[in-house]
């Protein structure tokens, strides 16, 4: 038996880096047609994340570091195509209409969803409100549009016949801005996070119905950052897929040779959030290192925030998993909870062209 149905992890999601030319370019290299674009320059303050989805359109933005409701936008990605996307001129300035500015260095992330759903929830008895969206069962990723109805026990199709171990929500289309919600397997139902702000995990059984999601739907409170009545919303759905995908949490010992977090492949794509107490959303991945990617990468983003890159020892990505490198509290306060979401540059026992061998520690 396989290791992992996934050998070729950039079939799914990838990482690319590119500099901005102000006129207009196209990004190749992701090798997969992306349907979730996270876009982020790397090397001024003041540049908003920006974020694009097949299924509102690409020419949607959402911010993860802003509450603000989607805005379209035609000169930022405009299309995507089988190994990558297409960006406008892009002469906007720095905000989150910024993806190509002329010199200017960015990271974009990509995910591969690719499959269209539906769900009419009287029709086939599955939720209780209406949804659509992208699906990829092999990779556990799902885009799901709903529209809210207010209702305490609401549920939501999500398509990917696993149960989601990570769900980010965002009203798109609403008057009043809303945050961003995050629900996390190891922290339960009854609790949710922000993705905008550096809080802690707090209690409140009104965003996810204090309900664990099944592997069908996932369920919402009343509250309206979640299930807004009438209002536009967007979901991103992941279950864990073995040598893939991982989602999980680890306590941190406040040491410089931190903690090990054991993932069953060596990451392409890391993002950390202390949950005991104030942190930023932490990204590393294996694409932004003075080192090549060779183990200790050193340049991190915060998804909460429009600050630029910084650099220095954070955390080294191995054959297995990640070790945390760094005293600082968003990683590694002594005793500190952490929750992470993590996706493969290769599988524990694998490669990048698909051949079943072991990995090794580079």
């Amino acid at each position: 038996m396989a290791y992992s149905s996934i050998a070729k992890p950039t079939d799914y999601f990838n990482t690319v880096t590119y500099t901005g030319n102000a006129s207009g370019q196209t990004i190749s290299g992701v090798g997969h047609q992306p349907d979730f674009i996270w876009v982020k320059q790397r090397g001024d303050a003041g540049y908003d994340h920006s974020l694009h989805n097949s299924v509102s359109g690409v020419l949607k933005q959402l911010i993860s570091n802003s509450n603000s409701a989607e805005i379209t936008n035609t000169d930022t990605v405009t299309s995507t195509n089988a190994d990558g996307f297409v960006l406008g001129a892009d002469t906007a300035g720095p905000n989150a209409n910024s993806n190509n500015q002329d010199t200017k260095t960015y990271v974009a992330w990509n995910w591969k969803a690719g499959t269209a759903f539906s769900n009419d929830a009287s029709a086939t008895g599955v939720g209780t409100i209406d949804s659509t969206g992208s699906v990829n069962t092999t990779a556990g990723f799902s885009i799901i549009t709903y529209t809210g109805n207010g209702t305490s026990g609401a549920t939501v199709a999500h398509g990917l016949s696993a149960i989601p171990k990570f769900i980010l929500v965002k009203v798109r289309t609403s008057s009043t801005a809303y945050d961003w919600r995050v629900f996390h397997a190891s922290l339960g139902a009854t609790k949710n996070m922000i993705l905008n702000d550096t809080s802690a995990v707090a209690t409140a059984t009104n965003k996810w119905n204090d309900t664990e999601p099944t592997s069908s739907v996932f369920s919402l409170g009343n509250t309206a950052g979640t299930n807004e009545s009438g209002g536009g919303i967007i979901a991103y759905c992941f279950a864990e897929k073995k040598g893939y995908s991982k989602f999980g949490s680890y306590t941190g010992n406040g040491n410089a040779d931190g903690t090990f977090v054991y993932t069953g492949f060596r990451p392409a794509w890391v993002m950390i959030k202390k949950t005991s107490g104030t942190g930023n959303w932490m990204i590393m991945d294996n694409k932004r290192s003075a080192s090549g990617g060779f183990n200790v990468l050193g340049e991190r983003i915060k998804a909460n925030t429009n600050e630029a890159g910084s650099t220095a020892d954070y955390q080294d990505n191995i054959s297995n998993g990640f070790k945390i490198r760094t005293t600082a509290s968003s990683w590694n306060d002594s005793s500190g909870t952490y929750i992470y979401m993590a996706f493969a540059e290769n599988p524990f026992v694998g490669n990048d062209s698909g051949t079943a061998v072991p990995v090794v520690a580079r």
